[in-house]
């Protein structure tokens, strides 16, 4: 089942249920899905790949704005937030914790045969590959910097 078809069951749920947070976070995910199938070049439709980054893209952009309320003390604001947070993580692949990272950067950085911090770009392309989805590149970046200045 597409992405799509999938947000569009859960939106009829949440409306049945009247859960306006729920509603909120399917349909900024709805949103992005028409904005990313009517850009150039997408043929109308956004492949699985395409369909994960776009998740990313909002929890990321979610996220920062959880940050910027925390910070003003806006608790209304950063309530709603992180209920969309909650709503759009559903949808993604389960995330690594901060030990999976390390074991699975570990492995990469073997595999590429990288010894000091001049190597970071190297691990780097393979880990945001091979990662993609599991966790945001911040995460990643951090564990390689930190593995290879060991």
């Amino acid at each position: 089942m597409s992405l799509e078809t999938q947000i569009m069951n859960e939106m009829k749920e949440a409306m049945k249920a009247k859960d306006e947070a729920t509603l909120r976070g399917l349909r900024a995910i709805k949103a992005e899905i028409i904005k990313a199938k009517t850009e150039p070049g997408a043929g109308g439709a956004v492949t699985e790949d395409g369909e994960l980054k776009l998740l990313q893209k909002l929890v990321k952009q979610r996220k920062d704005s959880l940050e910027i309320f925390t910070q003003q003390n806006r608790a209304d604001l950063a309530q709603k937030e992180s209920e969309e947070i909650a709503v759009i993580e559903k949808f993604l692949p389960k995330q690594f914790t901060p030990e999976e990272l390390k074991e699975a950067v570990s492995k990469i950085i073997a595999e590429v045969g990288a010894t000091s911090p001049a190597d970071m770009g190297k691990v780097m392309g393979v880990a945001t590959k091979q990662l993609a989805g599991k966790t945001d590149g911040k995460a990643i970046s951090a564990a390689v910097k930190e593995l290879l200045s060991k």
